[in-house]
Protein backbone atom coordinates (compact mmCIF):
# COMPACT_ATOMS: atom_id res chain seq x y z
CA UNK A 1 0.00 0.00 0.00
CA UNK A 2 1.38 3.24 -0.73
CA UNK A 3 2.78 5.08 2.45
CA UNK A 4 0.37 8.37 2.55
CA UNK A 5 1.60 11.57 4.36
CA UNK A 6 -1.08 14.34 6.20
CA UNK A 7 0.22 17.64 7.28
CA UNK A 8 -0.77 18.74 10.47
CA UNK A 9 -1.40 22.20 8.56
CA UNK A 10 -4.83 21.92 7.19
CA UNK A 11 -4.56 25.70 5.25
CA UNK A 12 -1.18 27.37 4.29
CA UNK A 13 -1.63 30.69 3.74
CA UNK A 14 0.56 31.66 0.29
CA UNK A 15 1.77 35.02 -0.59
CA UNK A 16 1.56 36.66 2.57
CA UNK A 17 4.49 39.49 3.49
CA UNK A 18 4.90 40.71 6.28
CA UNK A 19 6.93 43.80 8.16
CA UNK A 20 9.60 43.75 10.56
CA UNK A 21 12.18 45.20 11.73
CA UNK A 22 10.71 48.59 11.96
CA UNK A 23 12.47 51.53 13.95
CA UNK A 24 10.45 52.00 17.29
CA UNK A 25 8.65 55.36 17.24
CA UNK A 26 5.99 55.63 19.95
CA UNK A 27 4.06 58.32 18.97
CA UNK A 28 3.05 56.54 15.79
CA UNK A 29 0.73 54.11 15.50
CA UNK A 30 1.88 49.95 15.16
CA UNK A 31 1.92 49.23 11.33
CA UNK A 32 -0.18 46.09 10.95
CA UNK A 33 0.13 43.72 8.24
CA UNK A 34 -3.08 42.72 5.59
CA UNK A 35 -3.60 39.43 7.59
CA UNK A 36 -4.22 41.73 11.27
CA UNK A 37 -0.96 40.75 12.68
CA UNK A 38 1.17 44.05 13.79
CA UNK A 39 4.79 44.13 12.97
CA UNK A 40 5.46 44.08 16.75
CA UNK A 41 4.15 40.73 17.24
CA UNK A 42 5.85 39.33 13.79
CA UNK A 43 9.02 40.85 15.33
CA UNK A 44 8.98 39.56 18.62
CA UNK A 45 8.15 35.88 17.01
CA UNK A 46 10.96 36.23 14.57
CA UNK A 47 13.14 37.26 17.50
CA UNK A 48 11.66 33.23 19.65
CA UNK A 49 12.98 31.60 16.21
CA UNK A 50 9.41 30.79 15.13
CA UNK A 51 8.49 30.98 11.28
CA UNK A 52 6.54 34.14 10.93
CA UNK A 53 5.76 33.57 6.73
CA UNK A 54 2.50 32.63 7.56
CA UNK A 55 1.16 33.92 10.61
CA UNK A 56 -2.07 34.89 11.09
CA UNK A 57 -5.00 35.65 14.01
CA UNK A 58 -7.54 33.15 14.36
CA UNK A 59 -10.37 32.34 16.75
CA UNK A 60 -9.40 28.98 18.81
CA UNK A 61 -11.77 26.64 19.36
CA UNK A 62 -12.09 26.01 22.56
CA UNK A 63 -14.18 22.76 24.41
CA UNK A 64 -17.13 24.46 24.93
CA UNK A 65 -17.53 25.65 21.22
CA UNK A 66 -16.43 29.12 22.39
CA UNK A 67 -13.57 30.97 20.82
CA UNK A 68 -10.28 32.50 21.70
CA UNK A 69 -8.56 34.97 20.01
CA UNK A 70 -4.90 33.55 18.84
CA UNK A 71 -2.11 34.07 16.47
CA UNK A 72 -1.28 30.74 14.49
CA UNK A 73 2.44 30.25 13.34
CA UNK A 74 3.46 27.03 11.70
CA UNK A 75 0.44 25.70 11.14
CA UNK A 76 -0.25 24.22 14.59
CA UNK A 77 1.17 26.54 17.02
CA UNK A 78 -0.79 29.36 18.82
CA UNK A 79 -0.17 31.94 21.36
CA UNK A 80 -1.90 34.59 22.69
CA UNK A 81 -1.00 38.22 22.10
CA UNK A 82 0.59 38.76 25.62
CA UNK A 83 2.14 35.44 25.58
CA UNK A 84 4.02 36.31 21.92
CA UNK A 85 4.79 39.80 23.82
CA UNK A 86 6.65 38.02 26.53
CA UNK A 87 8.75 35.33 24.59
CA UNK A 88 12.55 35.90 25.20
CA UNK A 89 14.89 37.23 22.87
CA UNK A 90 16.59 33.69 21.59
CA UNK A 91 18.38 36.02 19.06
CA UNK A 92 20.23 37.42 21.55
CA UNK A 93 21.66 34.07 23.28
CA UNK A 94 24.96 31.98 22.11
CA UNK A 95 25.50 28.44 22.86
CA UNK A 96 21.79 27.48 24.13
CA UNK A 97 19.78 24.90 23.58
CA UNK A 98 16.77 26.20 22.21
CA UNK A 99 14.26 24.35 24.44
CA UNK A 100 15.50 25.45 27.70
CA UNK A 101 13.73 28.43 27.44
CA UNK A 102 10.45 27.18 26.65
CA UNK A 103 9.66 24.41 29.20
CA UNK A 104 7.34 23.11 31.85
CA UNK A 105 8.72 23.90 35.42
CA UNK A 106 10.34 20.42 36.76
CA UNK A 107 8.96 18.22 39.47
CA UNK A 108 5.43 19.46 37.85
CA UNK A 109 2.57 17.21 37.88
CA UNK A 110 -0.06 17.77 35.07
CA UNK A 111 -3.55 17.43 35.17
CA UNK A 112 -4.89 16.52 31.86
CA UNK A 113 -8.28 15.46 30.72
CA UNK A 114 -9.32 13.81 28.02
CA UNK A 115 -13.11 15.79 27.34
CA UNK A 116 -15.79 13.59 26.60
CA UNK A 117 -18.35 16.19 26.25
CA UNK A 118 -20.64 16.62 23.16
CA UNK A 119 -21.18 18.77 20.68
CA UNK A 120 -18.52 16.64 18.56
CA UNK A 121 -16.07 18.50 21.47
CA UNK A 122 -15.83 14.94 22.71
CA UNK A 123 -13.33 12.26 22.01
CA UNK A 124 -14.13 9.34 20.66
CA UNK A 125 -13.42 5.63 22.27
CA UNK A 126 -10.74 5.74 19.72
CA UNK A 127 -9.32 8.68 20.75
CA UNK A 128 -9.87 8.07 24.05
CA UNK A 129 -7.66 4.77 23.81
CA UNK A 130 -5.08 7.05 22.08
CA UNK A 131 -4.68 9.32 24.85
CA UNK A 132 -4.06 7.32 27.60
CA UNK A 133 -1.57 4.88 25.42
CA UNK A 134 0.22 8.45 24.60
CA UNK A 135 0.24 9.55 28.98
CA UNK A 136 1.22 6.05 29.51
CA UNK A 137 4.64 6.30 26.88
CA UNK A 138 5.18 9.87 28.37
CA UNK A 139 4.74 8.60 32.62
CA UNK A 140 6.92 5.11 31.68
CA UNK A 141 9.82 7.26 31.15
CA UNK A 142 9.91 8.32 35.04
CA UNK A 143 10.72 12.14 33.67
CA UNK A 144 10.08 15.19 36.50
CA UNK A 145 6.84 16.12 34.68
CA UNK A 146 4.36 13.65 35.09
CA UNK A 147 0.70 13.39 33.45
CA UNK A 148 -2.48 12.29 35.87
CA UNK A 149 -5.25 11.35 33.19
CA UNK A 150 -8.69 11.69 33.81
CA UNK A 151 -11.80 11.47 31.33
CA UNK A 152 -14.79 14.23 32.14
CA UNK A 153 -16.24 17.67 30.98
CA UNK A 154 -14.69 20.17 33.79
CA UNK A 155 -11.75 20.84 32.09
CA UNK A 156 -11.63 24.31 33.73
CA UNK A 157 -9.13 23.28 36.82
CA UNK A 158 -7.19 20.83 34.66
CA UNK A 159 -3.58 21.91 33.21
CA UNK A 160 -4.05 20.33 29.96
CA UNK A 161 -7.10 18.85 27.74
CA UNK A 162 -6.82 16.82 24.92
CA UNK A 163 -10.32 17.47 23.01
CA UNK A 164 -11.60 16.57 18.98
CA UNK A 165 -12.67 20.42 17.30
CA UNK A 166 -15.59 19.00 15.18
CA UNK A 167 -14.79 22.40 13.43
CA UNK A 168 -11.19 21.98 11.32
CA UNK A 169 -10.69 20.79 8.51
CA UNK A 170 -8.63 18.22 7.45
CA UNK A 171 -6.44 15.67 10.14
CA UNK A 172 -4.58 16.32 12.62
CA UNK A 173 -3.85 18.55 15.20
CA UNK A 174 -3.12 21.61 17.44
CA UNK A 175 -1.94 23.59 20.35
CA UNK A 176 1.05 25.78 21.42
CA UNK A 177 4.13 26.25 23.45
CA UNK A 178 4.09 25.95 27.22
CA UNK A 179 4.35 29.46 29.25
CA UNK A 180 5.23 30.29 33.24
CA UNK A 181 6.67 26.91 33.60
CA UNK A 182 2.88 25.59 32.61
CA UNK A 183 2.13 23.53 29.50
CA UNK A 184 -0.20 24.95 26.74
CA UNK A 185 -3.54 23.80 28.36
CA UNK A 186 -6.08 23.66 25.12
CA UNK A 187 -4.66 20.04 23.13
CA UNK A 188 -7.14 19.51 20.19
CA UNK A 189 -7.29 16.88 17.29
CA UNK A 190 -9.20 16.46 14.27
CA UNK A 191 -10.38 14.69 11.59
CA UNK A 192 -8.82 11.30 13.28
CA UNK A 193 -11.61 9.05 13.71
CA UNK A 194 -10.45 7.24 9.65
CA UNK A 195 -6.82 6.56 11.07
CA UNK A 196 -6.08 3.35 13.45
CA UNK A 197 -5.40 4.10 17.20
CA UNK A 198 -1.95 4.11 16.64
CA UNK A 199 -2.44 6.94 14.24
CA UNK A 200 -4.05 8.72 17.28
CA UNK A 201 -1.94 7.93 19.85
CA UNK A 202 1.10 9.70 17.10
CA UNK A 203 -0.91 13.32 16.75
CA UNK A 204 -1.98 13.21 20.41
CA UNK A 205 1.91 12.79 21.71
CA UNK A 206 3.12 14.98 19.45
CA UNK A 207 0.58 17.41 20.55
CA UNK A 208 1.61 16.94 23.92
CA UNK A 209 5.13 17.31 22.59
CA UNK A 210 4.65 20.51 21.18
CA UNK A 211 2.73 22.06 24.68
CA UNK A 212 5.94 20.57 27.03
CA UNK A 213 7.88 22.28 24.75
CA UNK A 214 9.54 20.76 21.93
CA UNK A 215 9.61 21.62 18.20
CA UNK A 216 9.30 19.99 14.76
CA UNK A 217 12.32 17.01 14.48
CA UNK A 218 12.98 18.45 10.54
CA UNK A 219 11.96 21.93 11.39
CA UNK A 220 14.75 23.03 8.62
CA UNK A 221 13.18 20.64 6.07
CA UNK A 222 9.64 19.52 6.51
CA UNK A 223 10.74 16.66 4.83
CA UNK A 224 7.78 14.62 6.27
CA UNK A 225 5.53 16.56 4.53
CA UNK A 226 7.54 16.29 1.01
CA UNK A 227 8.71 19.73 1.52
CA UNK A 228 11.45 21.46 1.49
CA UNK A 229 10.99 24.63 3.93
CA UNK A 230 12.76 25.82 7.00
CA UNK A 231 10.25 26.94 9.70
CA UNK A 232 13.07 28.35 11.40
CA UNK A 233 14.37 32.47 11.12
CA UNK A 234 17.51 33.48 9.01
CA UNK A 235 18.15 30.03 9.12
CA UNK A 236 18.51 29.38 12.65
CA UNK A 237 15.76 27.45 14.07
CA UNK A 238 15.40 25.29 17.27
CA UNK A 239 18.42 24.10 17.72
CA UNK A 240 19.27 20.06 18.50
CA UNK A 241 19.32 18.49 21.83
CA UNK A 242 22.55 17.24 22.71
CA UNK A 243 23.25 13.85 21.98
CA UNK A 244 20.02 13.84 19.11
CA UNK A 245 21.24 13.99 15.49
CA UNK A 246 19.98 17.90 13.63
CA UNK A 247 18.98 15.78 10.84
CA UNK A 248 16.29 14.11 9.51
CA UNK A 249 15.00 11.38 12.11
CA UNK A 250 11.70 9.68 10.62
CA UNK A 251 11.50 7.49 14.15
CA UNK A 252 10.60 10.31 15.88
CA UNK A 253 7.02 11.85 16.80
CA UNK A 254 7.69 15.12 16.67
CA UNK A 255 8.19 15.43 12.33
CA UNK A 256 6.00 17.66 11.25
CA UNK A 257 3.61 15.10 8.86
CA UNK A 258 2.47 11.92 10.03
CA UNK A 259 1.63 8.45 7.74
CA UNK A 260 -0.85 6.47 7.91
CA UNK A 261 1.75 3.57 9.51
CA UNK A 262 2.77 5.51 12.12
CA UNK A 263 2.64 3.32 15.38
CA UNK A 264 2.80 6.24 17.95
CA UNK A 265 6.08 5.17 19.69
CA UNK A 266 8.68 7.34 20.76
CA UNK A 267 11.71 6.95 18.66
CA UNK A 268 15.26 6.74 20.33
CA UNK A 269 16.25 9.99 19.70
CA UNK A 270 12.91 11.32 21.22
CA UNK A 271 13.54 9.21 24.68
CA UNK A 272 16.99 10.88 25.02
CA UNK A 273 15.42 14.42 24.50
CA UNK A 274 13.22 14.26 27.04
CA UNK A 275 15.25 12.46 29.68
CA UNK A 276 17.57 15.36 28.83
CA UNK A 277 14.74 18.36 29.31
CA UNK A 278 12.82 16.64 32.17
Amino acid sequence: MKKMKFSRIALLLVGASFFACQSEDNNQPEAVADNGVSSVLISKLADFDVNTNNVKKVNYVLPNGDTAPMYQAEGDLHFTEDQIKNLPNLQDLTGRNYYTNNLVAQNTVINIIGFTGGGGFGLSNKAQTALQWAVNNYNRLNLSIRFNLTYGTNYQPQDMEVYNNPNQNGTGGSDGFPTGGNPFKFVQIYGLEGFSTNVNEHVITHEIGHSVGFRHTDYQTRQSCGQNVNEGTAGVGANPVPGTPAGYDPTSVMIACFSSSDDGEFGPNDIIALQFLY
